[in-house]
């Protein structure tokens, strides 16, 4: 998944800083750093600079969830790391990151999100 992101290494510091996700990969254009990616499970999380294709210049309207065990320990994880949630649901907390994306952590189970094809 492609995320647009004004500062590569700002969009980092949250998202392998709070979250702990590994960082994978990056790259600079003469430079310039473009982009930073971070692993999540199976799953890569590449925070771009730039995207090509339409939409807006900035953020998104999407949320990117991450499944966990435990929604209270990463409540006092981000906290610790001055972060703070924007909603929450029974099973999901929400956060933003650097650019204002949606971050969901929840556990909530996978296999209830997916619905089978009628």
């Amino acid at each position: 998944m492609a995320l647009r992101v004004a500062d590569p290494a700002a969009s980092l510091a949250f998202y392998q800083g709070a979250l702990g996700l590994p960082e994978v990969r990056r790259f600079t254009d003469d430079g310039r750093l473009r982009s930073i990616w971070v692993r999540a499970g199976d799953a890569v999380i590449m925070l771009e600079r730039e995207i090509k294709g339409a939409g807006p210049g900035g953020g998104s309207g999407h949320v990117l969830v991450l499944e966990v065990d435990d929604v209270e320990s990463w409540i006092a994880r981000l906290a610790a790391a001055g972060r703070h949630p924007i909603e929450r649901t029974t099973s999901t907390v929400y956060y933003a990151d650097p650019d204002g994306h949606r971050v969901g952590l929840t556990v909530h189970p996978r296999e209830a999100l997916i619905r089978a094809e009628p």
